[in-house]
């Protein structure tokens, strides 16, 4: 059929009322919000958030209430859409962005393309990998994964993708969302290597929609999380107290949830597959550490500094 493209949209969509269908590939994946309230009678209140992209450029696309339970599984990051009978709005200014991969990439940020299950009911179809045809244009996914040793010289809320193996991973904790609220962000800490610096990587990685992962993470895994945020503290030691944490757009991966992935294809993580097939298995489950509380960053020695 007649398809339309995202620049077009964006110079169009006010002069128009129905829109030809789009393909396109998405890149980035937002984790799924609720947002009910006790007075408001909503179904499903669910709203979720994915940066799509083909050959024009890249612009947010939002998946709303009852199409999320329907659809966010399968909307992975590199899945292809056809979209039809979609509706356009302009960007709600106020959301998380995440850092492309590709940095020449053209960002429409004007307005974003809105999924709902009616006014207009939007079709939506997954095009299998192997039907996706190159003179389509559709962009890669691409990534920036980082090593050990590169981490210590970036600055504070970088953006940036790791792969290590798990040498430890604590208990999950909770933090309050705001003060004297009834809301908890459920998070955990883990530790990382990669063989490039005697340091891990350590990660503070949040409850992102991905429980079956979360829950999972066990020492001697692979772990890849993508979309992480550089967070130092500036008034100690800036490289005792480097860690990276989750952003809204982190993805996380562990052994068994790899296959298919468009990371797979990096150089950087076929490196450090290299490297873990020289490692003695036995060597590092010896180094390897589950559970109990992780006081991070560290309190000062002594009681004066505190």
């Amino acid at each position: 059929s007649k398809l339309t493209n995202l620049g077009h949209l964006e110079m169009t969509w006010r002069s128009r009322v129905r829109f030809h269908p789009l393909l396109v590939r998405i890149l980035h994946k937002s984790r799924l919000r609720y947002y009910g309230k006790p007075e408001k009678k909503m179904d499903m209140p669910y709203q979720a958030y994915f940066e799509i992209a083909d050959g024009s450029g890249m612009m947010s696309m939002v998946l709303w209430n009852s199409l999320c339970p329907e659809w966010y599984h399968s909307m992975k990051v590199g899945t292809v859409l056809l979209l039809d009978k979609y509706g356009i709005k302009t960007s709600y200014p106020f959301k998380t962005r995440p850092t492309p991969g590709d940095s020449q990439m053209k960002r429409f940020a004007t307005i974003e393309i809105s999924l709902n299950v009616r006014d207009p009911p939007t079709e939506i179809s997954i095009i299998p990998e192997e039907m996706v045809k190159p003179e389509w244009g559709l962009p890669e996914v691409k990534y920036r994964f980082i090593t050990r040793s590169e981490l210590d010289d970036l600055p504070s809320n970088h953006s940036c993708d790791v792969i290590g193996l798990v040498t430890f991973v604590g208990r999950a904790e909770r933090a309050r969302k705001r003060e004297q609220s009834e809301d908890f962000w459920l998070y955990r800490w883990a530790h990382a290597i990669d063989g490039t610096s005697d340091q891990p990587f350590i990660l503070e990685l949040f409850a992102t929609s991905q429980p079956d992962v979360f829950e999972r993470i066990h020492p001697m895994t692979y772990l890849v999380c993508t979309q992480m945020r550089v967070i130092r503290d500036l008034t100690e030691n800036p490289s005792r107290t480097i860690y990276l944490t989750t952003s809204n757009e982190s993805q996380i991966f562990i052994t068994g949830w790899h296959k298919g992935q468009p990371y797979t294809k990096d150089a950087k993580v076929k490196n450090f597959i290299q490297w873990m097939k020289s490692q003695s298995e036995a060597d590092q489950i010896k180094k390897t550490v589950i559970g109990g509380y992780y006081p991070f960053p560290r309190p000062p020695e002594s009681f004066l500094k505190y």
